[in-house]
């Protein structure tokens, strides 16, 4: 029991139940059957599950030499043998529970396994390091659309939707770790860009997601306009908290908010997600 509460906490398991949560209200949106259902959340966990552990497992030492005693790895709870175990034996259950909901959410949940994982192995420390955000959270919407018995890609809106998602993510995700990862050598988007530059653009667009969610979208009444508007308060709070205090962990948190806002716009237009 140890090891496997260090090798969750190794998952990044905040991010990977936020996840897993959003795939499993984007299938329930677009009615599938309670077995698929089933199978995509389980799926798109054991997938997040192998990306956080295995970035763990690779980040091993350099969250040594800055005293991350918050990770599993480092302070000896789990080996990273034991991590890259549970980290292939997750992609392995992961595709296959996937592979009975057909070959194209096969095909595109590999994809975004894949996809995490080169940013894992090395893409995280080069200019390319949205890249992986911006393939996986645009092919995500997707994964409950192909999952279904007569499976689609999902709308254009939707991609513009999960790929600003992914953007905003990676580019606030860093940035409290922005000094400690300069002294490890890592210097993805982020880290060059800067903290402000970072934070504008991932509000910018946030915002611009959200009027493609609203325009793309087939919901009808007053709670797409609700979200929608909650995200645009959140993004103008961002902008005014910048200017006031600079890039904080309040603005970040503000960030997130109006991320996690967006996602749930974005269930609540998943009637016309295909």
């Amino acid at each position: 029991m140890r090891t496997l509460r260090a090798l969750w906490g190794a998952s990044h398991p905040g991010p990977s139940v936020v996840v897993t949560t959003l795939s499993f209200a984007l299938g329930l949106a677009v009615g599938l059957d309670a077995w698929r259902l089933a199978l995509l959340a389980v799926a798109v966990l054991l997938g997040q599950l192998s990306i956080g552990i295995s970035n763990d497992a690779l980040d091993a030492e350099r969250d040594r030499a800055v005293g991350r005693r918050d990770k599993p790895l480092v302070r000896g709870e789990v080996s990273r043998r034991t991590a890259w175990i549970a980290a292939a034996l997750a992609v392995v259950l992961a595709l296959g529970l996937s592979a009975p909901l057909g070959w194209a959410m096969l095909l595109a949940h590999a994809v975004t396994i894949a996809s995490g994982w080169a940013y894992n192995l090395g893409l995280k420390a080069t200019p390319l390091s949205v890249v992986p955000f911006l393939v996986s959270f645009g092919l995500f919407p997707s994964l409950a659309s192909l999952a279904a018995p007569e499976p689609s890609l999902a709308a254009p809106f939707a991609w513009i939707a999960g790929a600003a998602l992914g953007a905003a993510v990676h580019l606030t995700n860093v940035l409290p770790d922005l000094d400690d990862d300069r002294r490890t050598g890592i210097r993805g988007l982020p880290h060059r860009l800067g903290a402000t530059a970072s934070v504008s653009i991932a509000v910018a667009g946030i915002v611009v997601a959200a009027v493609a969610v609203l325009l793309g979208g087939r919901s009808d009444g007053v709670v797409p306009w609700v979200f929608f508007g909650a995200v645009l308060v959140l993004a103008v709070a961002v902008v005014v908290r910048m200017r006031l205090h600079g890039p904080d962990r309040v603005g970040f948190r503000l960030v997130m908010a109006a991320a996690l806002l967006l996602a749930a716009q974005l269930v609540v237009a998943a009637g016309g997600l295909t």
